[in-house]
């Protein structure tokens, strides 16, 4: 599989608007990499606030697209992904190198570093125009759903 558009990206995470961070995924490697696109407008709710007058993507969001991106090559190949859930457990390494604003592209790819059956560590890394913008190694675990 190489290419996801929006509704297969909501059949395998169940993040919605305003929340659902991932609108394409361009590349996928089935256990190993994933690389998605978050287009970034200026309709984003977050810009109401982060900042009146000179808008900047929060950075704890450029971590949550990344985790979603991670989420949906987690879940991709689980037949009954339906009822699993991909919680964020953790976070090492982070750093953030430049502000995302409206009208940036972010690539966000994901590299698995370990999986084992229900836990994940991978290491992310967005850029815009193929400048770093974000890096970490977040962990994770499959929950079944309440």
């Amino acid at each position: 599989m190489s290419v996801l558009a929006i509704r297969e990206i909501m059949d395998r995470i169940p993040h919605r608007y305003p929340f659902l961070l991932v609108d394409r995924i361009v590349e996928h490697t089935t256990g190993q990499r994933v690389v998605a696109i978050k287009n970034v407008t200026m309709n984003e709710p977050f810009f109401q606030g982060h900042f009146p007058g000179a808008p900047v993507m929060p950075g704890v969001l450029i971590i949550e697209a990344l985790a979603q991106a991670g989420a949906v090559l987690l879940l991709s190949d689980i037949p009954d992904r339906a009822t699993k859930l991909v919680y964020f457990t953790g976070i090492d390494q982070a750093r953030f190198r430049r502000p995302v604003v409206p009208g940036d592209q972010i690539r966000l790819t994901m590299e698995v570093l370990k999986l084992r059956s229900r836990t994940c560590k991978m290491r992310g890394v967005a850029e815009v125009d193929g400048e770093l913008v974000a890096e970490a190694e977040i962990m994770s675990a499959l929950v079944d759903r309440p």
